[in-house]
């Protein structure tokens, strides 16, 4: 198992937020992790690279125990998390936003141009600011830079946030081939039904819980994700986290 976390715990403050969770990922999937505002979602991811500390529970790369190491070791543990939000740094070129990503990895010269293959028109923005790129290019730009440090695990905070319908489809696109490449995904949305064409298995989480699992497309037909977040004629119902 790739990725395995078990009884996790953790909040802010003295409010917990997940009461318990247990998931796994196996190498060379997409998994979806996938509820409402609040649910927990972007507070597992952090707990899993170390922006938030847990309480209790136990999280596992490879087998090898991750849990209260700080979130910079997760990039030595070949998890790279990109957050909601792009977070790119606006006041350097694109260059640099990717050199950045790559700090850690010796052959950053060579992963830039692998980089740059992938997404051209960072190629072509290569000297260009950051925070002048558009909604879907920074989303690109941000995908790119966490390619730099050659991940084997990907953590995806709401990539789709506040991006057009085609550049939507296009960074679900870039996902699909990142598995093919042979890394492995976590997908954190509320894009439920994008999300669902795209994944392997996804988990469904209320509350700080867990509370369906199973294989993409039988949730796409289980009456309770239809309902709670497939509207007529299977469009998604957006809610923003």
């Amino acid at each position: 198992m790739l990725l395995q976390v078990r009884n996790l715990c953790c909040g802010y403050g003295s409010l917990e937020v997940l009461h318990g969770i247990s998931l796994h990922v196996r190498a060379g999937e997409i998994v979806g992790l996938l509820g409402a505002n609040g649910a927990g979602k972007s507070s597992l991811l952090k707990s899993v690279v170390g922006l938030l500390q847990p309480w209790g529970g136990d999280i596992r790369v490879e087998g090898r125990p991750t849990h209260g190491q700080p979130a910079w070791r997760s990039v030595s543990h070949s998890m790279v998390l990109v957050p909601e939000g792009k977070m790119i740094f606006a006041d350097l070129t694109v260059r640099e936003n990717l050199l950045i990503g790559g700090y850690h990895n010796p052959d950053r010269a060579m992963e830039l141009d692998l980089v740059f293959d992938r997404f051209p028109r960072l190629r072509e923005r290569a000297s260009q600011l950051g925070g002048t790129l558009s909604g879907g290019e920074q989303q690109m730009l941000a995908l790119g830079r966490a390619l730099m440090a050659r991940p084997r695990i990907l953590l995806l905070d709401e990539p789709s946030l506040g991006l057009a319908p085609l550049m939507v489809q296009e960074v679900f696109g870039e996902i699909v081939k990142m598995k093919d490449l042979g890394l492995t995904v976590l997908l954190v949305e509320q894009n439920v039904l994008a999300t669902l064409q795209i994944a392997d298995r996804a988990y469904v989480m209320e509350t700080g819980d867990i509370v369906l699992e199973g294989a993409a497309a039988d949730l796409m037909h289980n009456p309770e994700v239809k309902r709670a977040y497939l509207g007529q004629g299977g469009q998604e119902v957006r809610e923003r986290e």
